[in-house]
């Protein structure tokens, strides 16, 4: 089974995630925008019970922080936690497939070849 690390940018809040995830994907809903801070978040969704969190999180509507560097490292999202590509530790790891809210997508993006939703998943 894969194992993988994750974090946040002081340290002080690290994940591991158990096997792969249910899917990978880009969001550019107003919501992933201002958590980021970026015009679109690049994430992995897993099972709730594949991700171990160590460390204190701090917490807005089901989307967790670090209370002291402020890095977003995860988001509660009924079964599942979707987990921010740029937060686990080595790079290149997972390829999305999908883009969710294109209708909020920046028109100067490239295109990425990816099944695009104009709101959220129909599947």
């Amino acid at each position: 089974m894969e194992i993988r690390h994750a974090g946040c940018l002081c340290g002080a809040v690290r994940l591991t995630t158990r096997g792969n995830p249910v899917r990978i994907g880009l969001c550019h809903c107003m919501d992933c925008r201002k958590q980021y801070g970026a015009v679109f978040a690049a994430l992995a969704m897993f099972p709730a019970d594949a991700v171990t969190v160590t460390g204190k999180l701090a917490d807005h509507q089901g989307r967790c922080f670090c209370p002291r560097c402020g890095s977003p490292v995860l988001t509660r999202n009924g079964p599942e936690i979707e987990v921010p590509l740029g937060a686990f530790d080595s790079p290149d790891q997972f390829a999305p497939s999908y883009e969710l809210w294109t209708i909020r997508r920046e028109s100067w993006l490239p295109d990425f070849g990816l099944r695009q939703h104009r709101r959220d998943r129909q599947d």
